[in-house]
C-alpha cells in the first residue's frame, strides 16, 4: 500500500469553531483541514501522493475536464466506534468501482491500494472531525479524478488529478420520500455510463429532479430508455422492493444499474431478516399493481448519502393531466426497512459485531 506524504497545514481551523461544526454538522456545507492527492501523468503513472491543507485547485481554462467531462467521483463515510475509534465502511469495494469507473471514461485507474491508502490516511489526520454517532453523524469521504491536462480536443486526457476531501455530515434523507415515475427521461442506455459514477449522470438527473418536484415529490424512479418499462433506479440511490411472499427484489445488474456499496451490503444482510435476496427485472407496473394489491409491503432506496430512505408512495402521469398515485402499505415507513437501516448503521457504528469484516478501522 502507497503512503502519502504528509505536510500539515499551517492554518488549522480553531478548535471551538470546529467542535461547533462536528456537533451540528450539515450536509456537504463544512470541511477538514485537509486533503489527499496524486497525479498521474502519461509515461509516468501516478505519482506526487500526498496529504496536504485543503486548497483550491489551480486549472487552467482549458483542462480537458471542463470541455469533455472526464470526471469520477465516489462516496463513503467513517464512523465513530463506541471506544472513540473510527472506522471507515467497506473502502476496498469504492476502491474496485473507482477504478472501473475510470476504465469506462478512458481515465487512469487509481490502484486500489492507493485508494484505500489516501482515505485511510486523510481520515487518521483528521480524525478530530469525525462526529459522535449522535443523529446518524458521520464522515463523508468524497475522492474524485479529473482531467488536468489543458486540452482542447477530444481524445483522452495524457494527465489526471486525483484527489479526496472530507465532510461531516447528517442525514441526506431525514424524511420518507414519494417518487415521480418520469415520462420524459431516461438515466442511462445500454452501452452507456449508468455503471460508473460520473458526474455527467448526476448532471443529468437535475431537471427530472425538478419534474418530480413539480409533481409533488422528492425523487424521481428511473425507466430504461429503450422500452421505458423497466425500474433501474431511483433518483442517486438503489432501489428495493419488500414482498409479502418474503422476497427482497432490486433489480439486476445490467451494466446500466450503479453497483451500489449500500445496496451489495443490504442483500447480503437480507437472509437476518427472514428475506430472500433477488435480483432481476422489475417492471413499473409490477410495482404499481403490487403496492395496490399489498404483493409489495414495503419500498426503500438505498446508498451511502441516504442509508435506508423509505419510499412510501408514487405518482405517474394520468389521463386528462391528472397524476395516478400510488401509496405504500400505510404511507408510513414499513418495519422491515427500519430494521434493517438499524442493523446497518449498528454495523457501521461499531454497536454490533463485524462478522463480515466490513469495517477498515483506522
Amino acid at each position: 500500500m502507497a503512503t502519502f506524504t504528509l505536510s500539515r497545514t499551517e492554518h488549522p481551523t480553531p478548535a471551538d469553531e470546529r467542535a461547533a461544526i462536528v456537533a451540528k454538522p450539515v450536509f456537504g456545507a463544512n470541511f477538514t483541514d485537509h486533503m489527499a492527492l496524486a497525479i498521474w501523468r502519461d509515461g509516468q503513472g501516478w505519482a506526487d501522493r500526498e496529504i496536504v491543507g485543503r486548497r483550491p485547485f489551480e486549472l487552467h481554462p482549458g483542462a480537458a475536464t471542463f470541455h469533455y467531462g472526464q470526471e469520477i467521483f465516489e462516496g463513503l463515510k467513517a464512523f465513530r466506534q463506541p471506544d472513540k475509534g473510527v472506522a471507515i465502511f467497506r473502502p476496498e469495494k469504492n476502491a474496485a468501482r473507482f477504478a472501473n469507473s475510470a476504465r469506462r471514461l478512458a481515465m487512469a485507474p487509481l490502484p486500489e491500494d492507493d485508494f484505500v491508502a489516501a482515505v485511510t490516511e486523510l481520515v487518521d489526520l483528521d480524525r478530530d472531525w469525525v462526529p459522535s454517532p449522535d443523529g446518524e453523524q458521520s464522515l463523508y469521504l468524497r475522492p474524485f479524478e479529473i482531467a488536468s491536462e489543458t486540452l482542447i480536443g477530444v481524445r483522452a486526457a495524457k494527465e489526471y488529478t486525483f484527489c479526496v476531501i472530507a465532510s461531516p455530515v447528517g442525514p441526506y434523507y431525514p424524511e420518507p420520500v414519494t417518487l415521480w415515475a418520469t415520462p420524459n427521461y431516461t438515466r442511462a442506455a445500454e452501452g452507456g455510463t449508468g455503471a460508473a459514477k460520473c458526474g455527467g449522470n448526476y448532471a443529468a438527473s437535475l431537471a427530472a429532479a425538478g419534474e418530480a418536484a413539480d409533481h409533488g415529490c422528492q425523487q424521481v424512479i428511473w425507466l430504461d430508455g429503450v422500452e421505458h418499462r423497466w425500474v433501474e433506479e431511483c433518483g442517486t440511490m438503489n432501489i428495493m422492493f419488500v414482498t409479502a411472499a418474503g422476497e427482497l427484489v432490486t433489480p439486476a445488474l445490467t451494466g446500466t444499474i450503479l453497483d451500489g456499496v449500500t445496496r451489495d451490503s443490504i442483500l447480503a444482510l437480507a437472509p437476518e431478516h427472514g428475506l430472500t435476496p433477488v435480483q432481476r427485472r422489475v417492471a413499473i407496473d409490477e410495482v404499481f399493481d403490487g403496492v395496490e394489491q399489498g404483493t409489495i409491503t414495503e419500498v426503500f432506496a438505498c446508498g451511502t448519502a441516504a442509508v435506508v430512505t423509505p419510499v412510501v408512495g408514487f405518482a405517474a402521469p394520468g389521463v386528462n393531466g391528472a397524476d395516478r398515485s400510488f401509496i405504500v402499505g400505510a404511507g408510513t415507513p414499513g418495519p422491515i426497512s427500519a430494521a434493517v437501516r438499524s442493523h446497518l448503521l449498528d454495523i457501521q457504528y461499531g454497536r454490533v459485531e463485524d462478522t463480515r469484516g466490513w469495517l477498515h478501522h483506522v
